[in-house]
């Protein structure tokens, strides 16, 4: 007679199989490096405003076309993901005018101090700062029109959580621009090979399984993809 614990093993290996590729499908696995974001944790701000605001780097060479691209107009609620230096929250904040709102998110409590500052500083008081986390933008359901995210997706450790959050902080029929860098085996640089994750097909199929539909796919930038997607009812 067959021992019926003979096959416990493969069992439990199969159910773990199971829970783990479960997990992914929901973004609960990090899919990028364990340590993508340590520099975040305590920037020094004016370090990172020379990386990210300077000639040399296509989304700030192209950030007038990046803006004026996303079609937000005065009195839109957007929220800009990812928001860094706070380099398109400005612009953003210029565009949607004082009856709009921008929400500058990110992970670093420096950087939204930092951006919350300045744009005081300028005038700009329609700038809200969110400290957000892996798998949560921390916005309220239906609060933003338009969501932008540029050279941030391959950041998120938790990319499905993040994008479900995403869509639950987008108003019926909102949009949701990514803007991030084509990885192409033998065109890319091999530090794009390195660092970013997932290449454009694949961010697609991600995003489009966290309740989005692609309706552009935009050859706006040459070293980074614009792609603008639309809530799925």
């Amino acid at each position: 007679m067959r021992n019926p614990l003979a096959s416990a093993p493969v069992v439990r290996f199969g159910l773990i199989l199971v829970l783990l590729l479960t997990s992914e499908a929901y973004g609960q696995v990090p899919l990028a490096r364990p340590d993508i974001n340590k520099p975040f944790a305590a920037p020094d701000f004016q370090q990172w405003v020379a990386r990210f605001e300077r000639p040399g780097r296509e989304v700030y060479d192209r950030r007038h076309a990046i803006v004026a691209a996303t079609g937000i107009r005065p009195g839109m609620r957007v929220a800009d993901i990812g928001a860094g230096t706070g380099l398109f929250t400005r612009l953003f904040s210029d565009r949607v005018g004082p009856s709009g709102k921008v929400y500058a998110v990110d992970i670093s409590e420096v950087f939204i101090d930092n951006i919350v500052r300045i744009s005081r500083e300028q005038g700009q008081h329609n700038v809200e700062g969110v400290i957000d986390s892996a798998g949560d933008v921390g916005l309220p359901p239906q609060s933003v029109d338009l969501a932008f995210i540029c050279d941030t997706y391959h950041h998120f450790e938790k990319p499905r959580a993040m994008m479900v959050s995403v869509r639950r902080a987008l108003k019926p029929g909102g949009q949701l621009v990514v803007i991030d860098f084509r990885k192409i085996p033998g065109v890319s640089t091999a530090w794009v090979l390195g660092h970013v994750r997932a290449g454009r097909p694949e961010v697609i199929r991600e995003i489009e399984a966290a309740g989005f539909r692609l309706v552009e796919d935009s050859d706006l930038l040459r070293v980074n993809y614009f792609l603008r997607f639309e809530t799925r009812e």
